[in-house]
């Protein structure tokens, strides 16, 4: 009867442990998670924003038939 009980605490404690070291694992993933997304979110999706608008307003000043000369003989194969 003691064996039993003392097998039960045993299972237990490392149960215990191993659920601990489980969660301290999956806590420390969704703290880089969180901390790369943030990053993203506040540091270059700024950017990415203010370049895409720019190249926006610069394609709009460009009209549709833009091509060079030099272009157009070289698409034409001249």
């Amino acid at each position: 009867m003691i064996g039993t009980l003392l097998t039960f605490l045993a299972v237990g404690f490392v149960t215990l442990v191993v659920a601990g070291i489980v969660l301290s694992i999956l806590g420390s993933v969704f703290s880089i998670m969180v901390g790369l997304a943030s990053f993203l979110l506040f540091k270059v999706a700024p950017y990415l924003l203010v370049g895409w608008v720019v190249l926006k307003l610069i394609d709009r000043r460009k009209r549709a038939d833009s091509l060079s000369a030099a272009d157009r003989r070289y698409l034409e194969g001249e």
